[in-house]
């Protein structure tokens, strides 16, 4: 009995695609995300119901007491932050093209770029405690602290997966042909950017 032998073209599946058309690796991150969406959104809630709950005498920026924001200072530290997005696209333009050491260029300074936009959150932190605005001093601070730290915490993590890339390019376990990697962190980098911008605008432009 002869048995009909069926060729099937080989296709290259570096990331196990689903039945949606792209990777699992891919269709987690976008999922997480969705996840992380709803956290970020009961956060700004939060900050919001309570920005203006605090004590006549109690400081808070923007009130009588005369604190205030320091509203260019945080506007340029925002505006490294999202230029880090367009290195986060460089980088990953230059793995797909296949030139490593321009990928390892871009991923580096999208790391420091990160890493300056944390540098001035620390700096206004310090002001902050400095002027009497502990996490503990109302409900106002705490909100606020919450909000803002949490996102530097996504910043530090998003910073420490770029550096890995950087190192695995180093010891060459990252290529073009695994450009889908960088592509996921930088889903996540520039969810991280886009987030800042509704945190920008909630806490520094919105009246108190």
């Amino acid at each position: 009995m002869s048995k009909t032998m069926v060729e099937t073209p080989s296709v290259p599946n570096f990331g196990h695609n689903t039945s949606t058309g792209i990777s699992n690796a891919k269709l987690m991150m976008w999922l997480f995300l969705g996840s992380e969406c709803l956290l970020f959104g009961a956060l700004i809630s939060t900050y919001l119901l309570y920005k203006n709950r605090v004590g006549e005498t109690e400081l808070a920026p923007g009130n009588l007491s005369g604190f205030e924001f320091d509203i260019p200072f945080t506007s340029a530290s925002s505006f490294v932050l999202l230029m880090s997005s367009l290195t986060m696209v460089l980088a990953l333009s230059s793995i797909q093209r296949g030139n490593l050491q321009a990928f390892r260029t871009w991923t580096v300074t999208t790391a420091g770029l990160g890493a300056v936009f944390l540098g001035g959150q620390v700096y206004e932190f310090t002001v902050f405690y400095r002027e009497g605005l502990g996490y503990t001093t109302n409900i106002f601070t705490s909100a606020f602290y919450s909000l803002t730290g949490f996102h530097g915490a996504h910043v530090t993590i998003g910073i420490v997966m770029l550096m890995s890339l950087f190192i695995m390019s180093v010891q060459g376990k990252l290529g073009p042909e695994r450009s889908e990697t960088v592509e996921i962190v930088g889903l996540y980098w520039h969810f991280v950017d886009i987030v800042w911008i509704f945190i920008f605008t909630v806490i520094y432009l919105f009246p108190q």
